[in-house]
């Protein structure tokens, strides 16, 4: 009998990645913080704007246009119908749609935002998004039309628009019109109260989504590309004391002490070795802690700026009920996740180059110490038309470049817009964007590195004098050969690559802690 998973509480307790990951992946309930204190304060919000309005105040967004139209007033008897006005305007995006996983990280993030209780919206649109959740009703956004500030304007209007029965919904596997969802869960459409809809769209909760995402499968590439790395030194029969101790307290950065103490259990470091045949390893061997170690040195920060933007407000104006104030500000710009996944993409193409290094060693008779051309384990009366891996790693080549190419920052490419009011934005939903589309890529190169690093191993145990795989990687080695049986005869291996891509996304293969 399985433990009933505890739900993810939204309200006043902060979130971290892994709880996005977890909602993201639908692995656990949700509920919205009840106790009347918490209801209280939210409501409290919404009634002070409310009071401002019986008294006729000015508050962006709510009685005036929005944006550079700040300066238009708007006349009480349309205050009701400016939220809608917002949604609809900003229904041009397009792209590709975000998938389920990410839509589910965006409302996440979104709702998260909000419960901070300063953004002048009720109860009854938190019950909402957090029941979008609950139920999974994914409003379809498209990815592209947002340069991250006044927030993810665009995007999130299809959130809101889908609150209030508009537009489209995924929902139990088919695209469905939102209304007719509504009516089939017995819900009421919202009908969004002055600053909600402002609250929903003016915020950073797409960048942000993706960026909890985006690092869960950085850490976890991390983690694969270690475990590859050690593959791959018995593979070409490398020399493990590049990984030494001591070596690494004479330059102790945290992440690369981590990587060549992951490396060191990996090889059973300890252990008799193979005669050696370099002093020194090629840097793509050699210097793999050192690589690696920089994304596992950056983990830390990276979290930091991703976590604070999850957990904080990030909208615009800032509703403070209890000293009756509004605060008008620019926390929908996302500055700071920007920069965290402009760095990302750039750490994790590094780790493809690192890896398209090591498959380029492994299939050269130059370079890999005694193992068969492109790796092919066809015997000699045939090995002249086998050619194992040598496409996969052309194909290979093909996706590095590609990451590597797609490393250029997105944040310094900021365009003045809307009328010049919006004159400096962060462009930072394109950087997270650029972000996964690095992460699929290097994705690509570590299964096709593993599967080739995996050939390896197996074309060595077949030596006469073959010396038995460490622990670790001995688990490994057996795992894969579930899988991936032993490349003979030349085979077309597309399936077994989007298998491998699979079980990477997936975070199927226990590695290090």
């Amino acid at each position: 009998m399985t433990t009933p998973l505890e739900p993810i509480t939204f309200g006043e307790r902060p979130l971290r990645i892994e709880d996005v990951l977890a909602l993201a992946n639908r692995q656990v309930p949700t509920q919205l913080q009840g106790d009347a204190a918490y209801r209280q304060r939210i409501a409290k919000g919404a009634q002070f704007l409310d009071s401002l309005l019986d008294k006729e105040g000015v508050i962006y967004g709510v009685t005036t246009g929005y944006g550079d139209s700040c300066v238009v007033a708007v006349p009480l008897e349309h205050v009701e119908a400016l939220p809608r006005h917002l949604y609809t305007f900003h229904g041009c995006g397009l792209g590709k749609l975000l998938d389920a996983q990410a839509t589910r990280a965006v409302l996440a993030a979104r709702l998260q935002s909000l419960c901070h209780g300063v953004s002048g919206v009720r109860v009854e649109l938190l019950e909402r998004l957090q029941a979008f959740l609950e139920h999974d009703v994914l409003p379809l956004i498209p990815e592209e039309g947002s340069v991250g500030a006044s927030g993810d304007l665009t995007p999130l209007s299809y959130v809101a628009a889908t609150l209030s029965g508009e537009r489209e919904v995924l929902f139990r596997g088919e695209r469905r019109q939102a209304a007719d969802v509504h009516r089939e869960l017995g819900w009421e459409p919202l009908v969004l109260r002055p600053k909600e809809a402002l609250a929903l769209m003016n915020g950073t909760a797409v960048m942000t989504g993706l960026a909890c995402l985006a690092f869960a499968r950085a850490n976890y590439l991390l983690q694969l590309a270690t475990r590859i790395t050690a593959l791959n030194v018995v593979a070409l029969q490398g020399n493990p004391e590049h990984f030494d101790e001591r070596l690494f307290a004479a330059k102790p950065h945290p992440g690369q002490m981590q990587v060549a103490a992951w490396l060191r259990k990996d090889l059973a470091i300890d252990a008799p070795t193979a005669p050696l045949h370099r002093l020194q390893d090629r840097y793509s061997l050699r210097c793999a802690p050192h690589v690696l170690g920089v994304l596992a040195d950056s983990l830390n920060w990276l979290r930091s700026f991703i976590e604070i933007e999850l957990n904080s407000a990030n909208d615009n104006p800032i509703i403070d009920a209890e000293e009756e104030r509004v605060l008008h500000g620019g926390h929908f710009y996302g500055g700071h996740i920007a920069f965290a996944m402009d760095s990302l993409k750039t750490l994790v193409a590094n780790v493809a180059d690192l890896l398209d290094r090591q498959l380029a060693l492994l299939v050269d008779v130059r370079y890999n110490h005694g193992l068969p051309s492109n790796l092919s384990g066809a015997p000699a009366d045939r090995a002249m038309i086998n050619h194992g891996f040598k496409a996969v790693q052309i194909g290979t080549s093909a996706w590095t470049a590609e990451a590597l190419k797609n490393t250029m920052p997105a944040s310094v490419f900021s365009r003045s817009t809307e009328c010049h009011n919006q004159d400096k934005v962060s462009m930072g939903t394109i950087a997270a964007r650029d972000a996964i589309r690095v992460l699929e890529l290097t994705e690509q190169v570590a299964a096709a590195t593993l599967l080739a690093a995996n050939q390896g191993v197996w074309l060595r145990a077949q030596a006469e004098d073959a010396r038995p795989l460490p622990p670790a990687l001995a688990a490994m080695h057996a795992e894969l050969a579930q899988d991936f049986a032993p490349v003979i005869e030349d085979r077309a291996l597309e399936g077994e690559l989007r298998l491998c891509l699979q079980r990477i996304a997936a975070q199927h293969w226990r590695l290090h802690a």
